[in-house]
């Protein structure tokens, strides 16, 4: 029997994973705003029935604030550093709040000049990108989002890892409710799709990982603990170095391998920068 088997199924409204998740966070001593703005988040994804970036997440959450690395209360210092930049320097707490409060003054340089950028500094990052980029489609605008995470990806050719999971992220608003949106990570899994995969005792498929001698597995734990693998071999490999370098050194952030560093065994979520662009389609 897995872990899965062995609970009882519990059903939430929306209303009440959002509750519970803003309840969990202010308990672990995060501040309301930065609270309620990552249970948004954590609410989007049981709303799209994305179990990875749900509920899951929370514990993490928790592991994150009480690591000591993360400030739970930071204020994010918004600069309009241009006709066409926004800078927010998150002060070392959680992308999401720094991310709401830039995204309008994002939206309207992106109508002004038709191509704007919103970069966020000194953040620690865990959630899908695809709220984000909702928000932006709401206001009217296009946008492309990408970032990177901790070293657990080991680039075409490689065993060990090098490369974050590196998500990026597209949207386009179009008449009604629903934008065209995409979402990925440049992995071939998402991380936490993975570590589902290792609670249940469900074998990956070939290619996703690779185990500490760089071996090829299909045991989830072994590839968590060894390192994931990109997409596409060489085109996924190429993709995600992109991103370090766009969403790394170019806005002045740290790259995959420097989150690492920087958490230095505490587990907490990645530590780094995200660049966001905003087009007027």
């Amino acid at each position: 029997m897995n872990v899965f088997e062995a609970q009882e199924t519990v059903a939430l409204s929306i209303e009440e994973v959002f509750a519970l998740s803003r309840r969990v966070l202010t308990g672990a001593g995060l501040s309301a705003p930065h609270a309620e703005a990552v249970a948004r988040v954590i609410t989007a994804g049981e709303r799209d029935e994305c179990a990875s970036h749900g509920l899951y997440r929370l514990p993490g959450c928790v592991m994150t604030i009480r690591s000591g690395k993360l400030s739970p209360d930071a204020e994010p210092v918004i600069t309009d550093a241009s006709p066409a930049l926004v800078r927010a320097d998150a002060g070392h707490g959680y992308s999401l709040l720094a991310f709401e409060r830039a995204a309008p003054l994002l939206a309207e340089k992106a109508r002004a000049v038709g191509v704007a950028a919103l970069v966020i500094n000194n953040c620690f990052h865990f959630s899908a990108l695809w709220p984000e980029i909702e928000q932006l489609t709401d206001m009217g605008v296009a946008a492309l989002a990408m970032t990177p995470s901790h070293s657990w990806v080991a680039p075409a050719g490689g065993r060990r890892g090098l490369l974050g999971t590196n998500p990026i992220a597209f949207g386009w608003p179009r008449p009604g409710p629903h934008p065209y949106v995409f979402d990925f990570a440049t992995s071939a899994i998402a991380r936490g799709d993975m570590a589902l995969h290792d609670i249940a005792g469900k074998p990956i498929p070939e290619g996703w990982g690779v185990d500490a001698e760089g071996r090829s597995t299909t045991n989830a734990r072994e590839a968590l603990d060894g390192a994931m693998l990109t997409f596409g071999g060489h085109k996924g490999s190429a993709l995600s170095t992109m991103i370090e370098l766009m969403a790394g050194p170019l806005i002045g952030d740290l790259t995959s391998r420097e989150s690492m560093a920087f958490d230095d065994g505490a587990k907490a979520a990645p530590m780094h920068g995200e660049l966001i662009l905003a087009f007027d389609p």
